[in-house]
């Protein structure tokens, strides 16, 4: 039978390795239950190729049933390092699984990593500046992944100049070479008209961002090239664009219908605008696939199931932030920029009709 004295001693010894009531477990606790040295412990839960596979093993068991997990505070003052990764997005940005899509993928990359993923939302239509600014002053994060990229864009020139890793969601044209993953909406826009030429559509709209972002002068150089190979005419879309509200998109869809020379073709760049256009033009009285028809970006497959006559293409953001993940985490490591550039190409959802 164990004494009061040496319970009591024995219950001191445990508290003072943060392993009773609410205290955190360290390190420290980890070697004891181990019986291994603190630094040991250290070395294999960082995966040192000196430290044995079945040591590494036992290490990482007991961690994950203590539920340790490495101080913050304690690391950036051992390494400098936060390991953070900071997604700064924009609540604007589109609600089909945009965000989601994107947030999974990154996380797939990062979950085999030290790294943590830190989501730092904001609006847009304020200064986007702000949350870059102020990872940059508090230090904390090892490396940002931004979007909503304009051709010169000054996040990007603020974070070179402080040598801030980071990655875009899309490309710049001011002369500094950067990690990127983009969507080639050249192509898209070209192809979208094709399509719809050689289903005789003539007079076409494209519903495009805001002119000050990268991807809206790459769909323009796709769309008005296809228009002269193929001789179709362009209706424009006036001041609406993929960031006006939904309400205002379907309202001017159903005004643009009731013209006396309508659009027969439509290219949205948002597959939740495109529901609100194609709401509009039934509201007029048109039939999609009959008299008028849609080519859609989509970042998830979900326009065919609710309206296959749409000729969808699909932007794979879950496959975008696998690629901004990687490229961020080798330009951490120190690999040249221009090394860290991707482009990925539409492809056509398998659920749209068949031309």
């Amino acid at each position: 039978m164990i004494s009061k004295k040496a319970a009591a001693m024995d219950e001191d010894k445990r508290r003072s390795f943060g392993t009773i009531g609410n205290q955190r477990p360290t390190l420290k606790t980890i070697a004891y239950m181990t019986g291994l040295g603190i630094t040991t412990v250290s070395r294999a839960l960082k995966d040192a190729p000196d430290i044995g596979a079945d040591t590494k093993e036992r290490v990482r068991l007991v961690a994950g049933q203590l539920g340790y997990h490495p101080n913050r505070a304690g690391v950036r003052l051992r390494t400098g390092k936060t390991n953070v990764i900071a997604l700064v997005l924009s609540i604007e940005q589109e609600l089909m699984g945009f965000s989601s899509q994107m947030v999974q993928g990154i996380s797939e990359v990062l979950g085999g990593t030290q790294y943590h993923l830190v989501l730092t939302p904001h609006s847009f239509e304020k200064d986007p500046m702000v949350p870059v600014r102020y990872i940059l002053d508090t230090g904390s994060a090892d490396g940002v992944i931004i979007s909503r990229i304009e051709p010169d864009d000054p996040r990007v020139r603020l974070m070179t100049e402080r040598n801030l890793p980071f990655v875009t969601h899309g490309r710049t044209s001011m002369g500094i070479e950067h990690p990127y993953h983009d969507f080639d909406n050249t192509a898209f826009a070209y192809q979208a008209v094709e399509r719809l030429a050689k289903r005789g559509r003539r007079h076409i709209c494209l519903l495009a961002p805001q002119s000050r972002f990268a991807y809206y002068t790459h769909s323009r150089i796709g769309f008005e090239r296809a228009l002269a190979d193929f001789g179709v005419s362009e209706v424009p879309m006036g001041r609406i664009t993929t960031e006006t509200s939904l309400e205002d998109i379907r309202a001017y869809s159903e005004k643009l219908s009731r013209l006396p020379q309508p659009p027969d073709g439509i290219i949205s760049m948002s597959g939740s605008a495109t529901i609100a256009i194609a709401s509009g033009l039934e509201a007029s009285g048109r039939k999609l696939g009959r008299n008028v028809d849609i080519v859609s970006k989509q970042s998830a497959e979900f326009l065919n199931w609710i309206r296959p006559e749409i000729l969808a293409v699909n932007e794979d953001i879950r496959w975008a932030g696998r690629e901004l993940a990687k490229a961020l985490l080798a330009r951490i490591d120190g690999a040249a920029p221009e090394l860290l550039q991707s482009v990925s190409q539409p492809e056509w959802s398998i659920k749209s009709p068949q031309d």
